[in-house]
């Protein structure tokens, strides 16, 4: 592992990054946490979520953009494990300024595994080392919204300001690239198109095409022509 300087404790102690973590954040880190892990480590320059005897733990509820610099740094030469949730059921709670609940009710939202690719773009070519693990949390969680005035106009002023763990649901651990092959189903042809994936998989086109990206980035499939403005891929 990286070298973890010897003022581990102030920054356990005095909790750097903890005042403006999110509840969601916070509460996955917890759900984590074993005997012997410590908190926001500074390893090297960064500052690390949970430091484990033999890996680093880092919970990223969205934007891999904000931390794929981080993390090409970290897999270097310390065993990495990110953390991201996926909200397969969420429960849409409002209130007012007063935290007073106005109501709650479910949301038809329901997220599904694949919606990991919609982050996964961002940092594709770490599933290639060895040192890098992804583990995708499928929770059921409720988002915070305040009666502010200061929300987007599409939720007529109310303000998204929390989202919290409710349970968690399933764990699903990516180690390599045959872990992926679950999104290449048996049907799929030797040679396809992003139409054909979104038709298998029932997801929507741009969707197949952050997974095609993905994979062509892990070598997992590779383009091998076009049909009219289809890309044409095969499996490798």
């Amino acid at each position: 592992m990286g070298q973890v300087e010897d003022t581990v404790l102030i920054y356990e102690q005095n909790g750097i990054n903890i005042k403006n973590e999110k509840s969601l954040h916070s509460s996955i880190k917890q759900w984590y946490v074993t005997p012997g892990d410590r908190f926001e480590v500074k390893v090297d320059k960064y500052v690390i979520d949970l430091v484990r005897e033999d890996s680093l733990i880092e919970i990223q509820t969205k934007n891999f953009s904000a931390i794929r610099n981080k993390l090409r740094e970290l897999v270097k030469y310390n065993k990495v494990m990110l953390v991201h949730p996926i909200a397969a059921e969420k429960y849409i709670v409002t209130t007012e300024k007063t935290d007073i609940v106005i109501s709650r009710r479910k949301s038809p939202k329901k997220g599904k595994l694949v919606d990991l690719f919609d982050e996964l773009i961002r940092i594709p070519d770490l599933m290639g080392s060895d040192n890098f693990i992804l583990e995708i949390l499928m929770i059921k969680e409720e988002e915070i919204r305040c009666k502010d005035g200061k929300g987007s106009w599409r939720r007529k002023g109310i303000s998204i300001v929390d989202h919290k763990l409710l349970e968690v649901i399933e764990k699903i651990t990516f180690k390599e690239d045959k872990d992926f092959l679950i999104f290449l189903p048996h049907e799929l042809p030797g040679n396809f198109t992003n139409k054909n994936l979104a038709k298998i998989l029932k997801i929507p086109e741009n969707k197949a095409r952050k997974i095609t990206y993905c994979f062509r980035k892990m070598k997992i499939i590779k383009e091998i022509g076009k049909l009219k403005n289809e890309l044409i891929f095969e499996k490798l």
